[in-house]
């Protein structure tokens, strides 16, 4: 029994069920799916049982994908059989569903099965939704990532697959120094408008842009502020009028202000609602981020010179 770990035992235990199914209903019925299907065992095409083991001294493991894409067609109720292939052998059966304490990611959301969860703890208790109408949803992940950006402190994210936007991370991560031009400057443009804090005088500020940047991007970036404040001070001029001591980051937002509205018109007022934790609209969503703009710089001793909604209403408006 010590040597059938992993998939090992999943024709052993398919043995056993056609053997202990001989004289009831189940006789004839028990099929060996194995491979990358879900569950791994099935009988009278409508029951299931997933089987995993460990060798180490705990019953916690990661189970089947969220999307559940592998599920076998018209397997309706499934069970989890847990083997423990140390000393001494234990195994532990319990329906599938009970024992999915949380969500977590190895390449894709996937859940976490503890053998030992108390009842009431469930991933779906937490979410308060039953497993089967999650795994029947259309987009299951969203609900789950709706849960845990519930709980997420200032600073942190989810990084799995956006489900609002269908974008997925890249899978090989980028260091900034890598990216052509154009490419560092779309990454700055997005910036200045998904992250308006950027504009602050916040000792966090570039928090939410450094998570973002790597788990939509894909892209770390060692010295990300020096992509804003790099540079110093110059004079600027508007419609005629020059205006002195102007911090770099605000030249940079001037002189790529028409990429800049590109991301704005082409953003939806969904996600920036999202970014900017303020509701907005598709009518207001310009004007909102002005006033975002606007209301961080007044946070920067240095800029306090400056009326920045002014200047940008006389680009963009005059």
């Amino acid at each position: 029994m010590e040597q059938l770990k992993g998939n090992k035992l999943e024709p052993y235990v398919c043995d056993l069920l056609t053997d202990l199914a001989i004289g009831t209903p189940f006789e004839n019925s028990i099929e060996l799916i194995g491979g990358q299907k879900f569950p791994d065992i099935i009988a009278k095409r409508f029951y299931g049982v997933e089987v995993k083991t460990t060798t180490q001294s705990h019953w916690k493991t990661t189970g089947n994908s969220v999307l559940e894409s592998t599920r076998v067609e018209d397997i309706e109720r499934v069970f989890m059989l847990f083997g423990k292939l140390g000393k001494p052998i234990e195994f532990k059966c319990r329906p599938y569903e009970e024992c999915l304490s949380e969500v977590v990611v190895t390449h894709s959301p996937r859940y976490l099965i503890d053998m030992n969860l108390e009842k009431g703890k469930t991933i779906f208790d937490k979410i308060n939704m039953s497993y089967d109408t999650l795994r029947k949803k259309e987009n299951p992940i969203k609900p789950v990532t709706d849960y845990y950006k519930s709980k997420l402190k200032p600073g942190q994210d989810v990084w799995w697959i956006d489900q609002n936007n269908e974008k997925a991370s890249n899978i090989v991560i980028n260091i900034w120094n890598n990216l052509n031009l154009i490419e560092k400057q779309d990454i700055k443009n997005k910036a200045m408008v998904f992250f308006p804090e950027v504009f602050s005088n916040r000792g966090d500020k570039f928090a939410r842009l450094a998570i973002w940047l790597v788990a939509q991007e894909a892209i770390v970036c060692p010295n990300i502020r020096d992509l804003f404040t790099a540079g110093g001070k110059d004079n600027y001029v508007i419609k005629n009028k020059t205006y002195k001591n102007i911090p770099r980051i605000y030249i940079k937002l001037f002189d790529n202000i028409n990429s800049i509205l590109e991301v704005l018109a082409t953003t939806s007022a969904t996600e920036l609602t999202e970014f900017w934790k303020k509701k907005t609209t598709e009518n207001n969503k310009i004007t909102d981020w002005i006033d975002l703009v606007d209301y961080y710089s007044k946070t920067v001793s240095n800029a306090k010179h400056l009326d920045i909604k002014q200047m940008l209403r006389e680009i963009l408006f005059n």
